[in-house]
């Protein structure tokens, strides 16, 4: 079986089709994370060369932190040098996070060994203990609630999102 066609890459696809993240197949040279490449509004994979199929929810994690307005400039020359920026980075690995919760995904399979700058297992150790790094920054963006904010609305709390994607 293809990585392609494997159970966990086909839930991720139809759950970013879902929530309109566009995913592109395309032959891509060198990236930063092999086989993966963001361009405006989406996803471009080479499965050719794709290593870590967990790698595709972190890259959906950046368009769906990223401003409607910015993500559209994603890829291009008009985006911001400075993107994204770390705060950006930290709510994309806890956007993934939760989209592994909701997709019943291992967390390994996001946080795999070769990623996250060897960080892989203290991020699986903290978010597992419920310490969500970056979380008061996805709730200013809007997309869920802190266990505090949740109890005062009658919401459910992070990891539960109230939307996939930033306004």
């Amino acid at each position: 079986m293809s990585l392609q066609e494997s159970y966990e890459v086909k839930k991720v696809l139809q759950f970013l089709n879902e929530i309109n993240i566009n995913i592109i197949e395309k032959e891509l040279g060198t990236t930063f994370l092999p086989g993966l490449d963001l361009g405006p509004n989406c996803i471009y994979i080479d499965y050719t060369n794709l290593l870590y199929p967990g790698d595709i929810l972190h890259e959906a994690g950046h368009l769906a932190v990223t401003t409607s307005v910015e993500r559209k400039l994603i890829g291009t020359g008009e985006i911001s040098s400075e993107w994204p920026t770390h705060g950006e980075e930290i709510a994309a690995i806890l956007w993934s996070f939760a989209a592994a919760k909701y997709l019943n995904l291992p967390l390994e399979f996001i946080f795999h060994p070769n990623g996250y700058k060897n960080d892989s297992d203290w991020l699986i150790s903290n978010f597992s203990n419920e310490n969500y790094i970056g979380l008061p920054l996805l709730e200013w963006m809007g997309l869920c609630l802190g266990n505090e904010l949740a109890a005062k609305e009658g919401k459910a709390a992070f990891p539960a999102m109230l939307k996939w994607m930033r306004d």
